[in-house]
């Protein structure tokens, strides 16, 4: 069965904001989402969030930590994951959100 979509909250329609955000949608259609945990992937949106044009942050552990309720052991965890799933580049105090690469066969899977 074929679900019509339909505006739910037309004065609530989200736009593109006039600064630079955004998730890609490969995340879930090349299956980023299996290389990292949860928490991993909680960190990853705040750095997108924050990101500048470049996907440039330089928000420290403790602050990570405090935005997300994680311990620094925690942060580091998620922030090695994310940098093992090759979404995240992180040379101290600095964060890069990377562009995402389409894994082999899987681009176009849903």
């Amino acid at each position: 069965m074929l679900i019509a979509k339909r505006i739910l909250q037309a004065e609530r329609l989200r736009r593109v904001p006039p600064h630079f955000s955004w998730i890609d949608h490969r995340l879930v259609r090349a299956d980023y989402l299996r290389r990292a945990d949860a928490k991993a992937w909680a960190l990853y949106l705040v750095l997108v969030t924050v990101g500048d044009e470049h996907g440039l942050s330089y928000y420290g552990d403790g602050t990570l930590g405090r935005l997300l309720s994680l311990t620094d052991l925690e942060v580091a965890a998620a922030r090695g994951q994310l940098a093992a799933a090759g979404v995240i580049a992180y040379e101290k105090p600095l964060y890069q959100v990377l562009a995402l690469e389409a894994l082999a066969g899987r681009e176009g899977a849903r």
